[in-house]
């Protein structure tokens, strides 16, 4: 197993993540625009993955969006900026976030801070600590820390539904040509649309 280190977010550098996440969205959706990170903490100039995630709260809910990337060469605070918008963006979930749904939306951010490269993912992993992220030939897919705790699947499951994702068979987790990646990451949300946050 090979390791990677990363950035470690203060309560206040999370609520400014998703934050800036929420600015993102709502330029990008209001004003097809863009936006800058504006003012940027400390932690967010480290090079390191993220994620975002939206999540509309109408209904029963559903997720809108969610896009980003474990490894990062991007400073985190672009990082950020940039999966909000792809999240937003129809590339996502099929659909592009409109106007009137983004007061019905909650945000959350995952900074990751470390990286495992794994060859017995089962073992190594901590379900509700570790997203999972495969790779093949080309073929690549990954899942948010928090999935499988939300639809309570195992292990296996879990692996399953990545490799599913990325377009590969369910068990392509076990070919040795298959790269599985474990990332640990501090996760930051809203409580409710536009609301205080918390970390998980």
């Amino acid at each position: 197993m090979s390791q990677v280190q990363s950035v470690d977010l203060s309560y206040e550098d999370g609520a400014r993540a998703v934050e800036l996440a929420r600015e993102a969205v709502e330029s990008y959706v209001r004003n097809g625009q863009r936006e800058q990170p504006g003012s940027m903490r400390d932690a967010f100039y480290a090079r390191t993955g993220a994620f975002v995630r939206l999540e509309s709260t109408r209904g029963r809910g559903s997720l809108r969006g969610c896009s980003g990337g474990y490894q990062g060469n991007d400073q985190l605070g672009h990082v950020i900026v940039d999966s909000a918008i792809r999240a937003a963006s129809d590339d996502s979930c099929g659909s592009e976030v409109t106007p009137a749904e983004l007061s019905n939306l909650t945000v959350s951010v995952c900074a990751v801070c470390n990286v495992v490269l794994t060859d017995d993912p089962v073992a190594d992993m901590e379900l509700g600590t570790h997203g999972v992220a495969v790779d093949a030939g080309g073929k690549s897919g990954w899942l948010y820390p928090t999935v499988p705790v939300e639809n309570d699947w195992s292990e296996a499951e879990y692996l399953a539904r990545v490799c599913r994702k990325a377009g590969l068979p369910p068990n392509a987790w076990q070919d040795d040509d298959v790269m599985v990646n474990l990332f640990e990451g501090q996760i930051f949300r809203e409580r409710e649309p536009e609301g205080s946050t918390e970390e998980l």
